[in-house]
């Protein structure tokens, strides 16, 4: 399936839960990944960092084509590094549907998302808790996702900012339906419901699923909590 299809795919099946590998067991990738197939997982998030945007360095292109290779779901591809044009290619060519990229790293944001949508993927971009949406106003028409942190990027296993939920809000005053909004960051069973009632569809969850025995249950939890908001 195209990067397209499935950036339609991940559209139409909102909202949704998408596990974070970053907490996943690499050690154990194909298990990792076939058990959240099995658990109904519709999408999967993957965090990439550089060590220079942000304090942590995680994965790369192979993770992503590891995962690519292992699964049909949707990749969501969020680049936490300095240079996303450098790389944006090489992110597509490894399978990523979806690319997303902070508006707080240097260049010029329209630009990078212009070639992202020329290598026909999903075009995205993030902003921090401390970054004001006035930032990415000016790109929203090239963007089919805006993703809201909240917590700063760079580690998981951060407490929830609330300062996410007025800007989903405004977000969604502003773009109606088209854009896809999704948050990252203590995304959980306290938190899922006020990030629905605030405009989100997409959910990011790290330590809410890979903390758990099972993955089904708590995504068929959050899932609910979700749809109920």
């Amino acid at each position: 399936m195209s990067p397209q299809a499935n950036v339609e795919r991940l559209r139409h099946a909102a909202p949704v839960i998408l596990p974070s590998l970053l907490l996943c067991d690499f050690g154990n990738l194909e298990r990792e990944i076939r058990l959240l197939e099995a658990a109904g997982a519709e999408a999967l998030h993957l965090d990439v960092m550089d060590g220079c945007f942000v304090p942590n360095i995680t994965y790369g292109m192979p993770i992503v084509a590891a995962a690519r290779r292992l699964t049909d779901l949707p990749l969501d591809v969020h680049l936490m590094i300095m240079d996303p044009a450098k790389y944006a290619e090489s992110f597509r060519d490894a399978g990523a549907d979806l690319l997303t990229i902070h508006v707080e790293t240097n260049g010029d944001t329209r630009l990078v998302l212009e070639q992202i949508r020329g290598l026909g993927m999903g075009t995205g971009v993030a902003l921090d808790p401390a970054t004001p949406l006035s930032r990415i106003e000016d790109c929203l028409d090239l963007c089919d996702l805006v993703l809201v942190m909240s917590v700063p990027a760079g580690f998981g296993k951060q407490p929830f900012d609330a300062v996410a939920l007025e800007k989903l809000r405004r977000l969604r005053e502003l773009a109606g339906d088209r854009l896809m909004l999704e948050v990252d960051g203590g995304v959980n069973r306290e938190t899922i419901a006020r990030c629905a009632q605030a405009g989100a569809d997409l959910f990011v969850a790290g330590s809410a699923i890979f903390g758990q025995d099972q993955y089904g249950p708590v995504l068929k939890e959050l899932s609910a909590l979700a749809r109920a908001s």
